[in-house]
């Protein structure tokens, strides 16, 4: 495994994390020690066909420009690395819009090899569900808080005393009959051309299904409808508060950076 090199104490701690999504993957370099982006991200076309190798070279290209950066990590640092699917100890156990080769393959390992770096891999939800409870709409409470992502599908990051338990799927409850995402999603409200009062009836029936489920502390409301959360949120009546998501585009890439820092010990 390659080694690190640990930062002068007079420096803040940086790391690169990367996020991979169905049409770009983006990077960063993160102060991990308050959950900034340093400088701006890098972004390039997610390759097509999303084989598990392009993909990793695309991520290692990434990498390179940044690590050519003033403010990039010591070389060899650890990397943080997002993937839309479920990750158990290192292996994709599904694939959402990426290519169906991803499943069942050792993405850590396969990182790690082409890299040649320490890689930690983990779902994009929980990445960024992880980076909103540390610094973002999360950052300082206690008790269950619940990152629900509304989009394509519905996403969910399941937070407990700041720590994550990692692949909840919480979008892929049975509600009414139905998979909850094909019903409450972003996509979903498009696809039926919904209002915002019809669509906060869908919503409200899902997020009430899930505080009785869990009585989480917060609902934190994450993807890209949540610029518009002054369109719905008031809508739900809920026990839980229910805020938008802080860190935005960024909370990926922080996320991922913060748990590869702390799985390698880098901070």
């Amino acid at each position: 495994m390659p080694q690190h090199n640990a930062q002068s104490s007079a420096e803040p701690t940086t790391v690169i994390g990367v996020d991979i999504g169905g049409t770009g993957i983006k990077g960063g370099i993160v102060n991990v020690e308050n959950g900034t982006v340093v400088g701006k991200r890098y972004r390039l076309d997610t390759p097509r066909p999303s084989t598990p190798e392009a993909v990793a070279h695309c991520v290692k290209d990434i990498v390179d420009e940044l690590s050519t950066r003033d403010m990039a990590p010591a070389k060899g640092s650890p990397v943080g690395v997002t993937f839309p699917a479920i990750i158990s100890h290192g292996i994709a156990r599904s694939a959402a819009n990426v290519d169906k080769s991803w499943i069942d393959t050792d993405v850590d390992t396969l990182f790690t090899d082409i890299l040649e770096r320490e890689v930690e891999v983990m779902n994009d939800a929980d990445a960024a569900g992880l980076a909103e409870a540390r610094f973002g709409a999360g950052a300082g409470v206690d008790g269950v808080v619940l990152l629900i992502t509304l989009g394509t599908g519905i996403g969910s990051a399941f937070i407990m005393d700041s720590e994550l338990v990692p692949n909840a799927e919480l979008g892929h409850l049975e509600l009414d009959g139905y998979d909850a995402e094909t019903r409450a999603s972003a996509a979903a409200r498009e696809r039926e051309g919904l209002s915002w009062d019809e669509y906060g009836v869908r919503l409200q029936r899902y997020f009430s299904h899930i505080q009785f489920l869990f009585s989480p502390e917060l609902f934190i409301i994450g993807g890209g409808i949540s610029k518009r959360s002054e369109d719905f949120v008031p809508l739900l009546d809920l026990r839980t508060p229910v805020l938008p998501a802080k860190l935005k585009n960024n909370a990926g890439i922080v996320g991922a950076a913060l748990h590869s820092a702390e799985r390698f010990k880098h901070i």
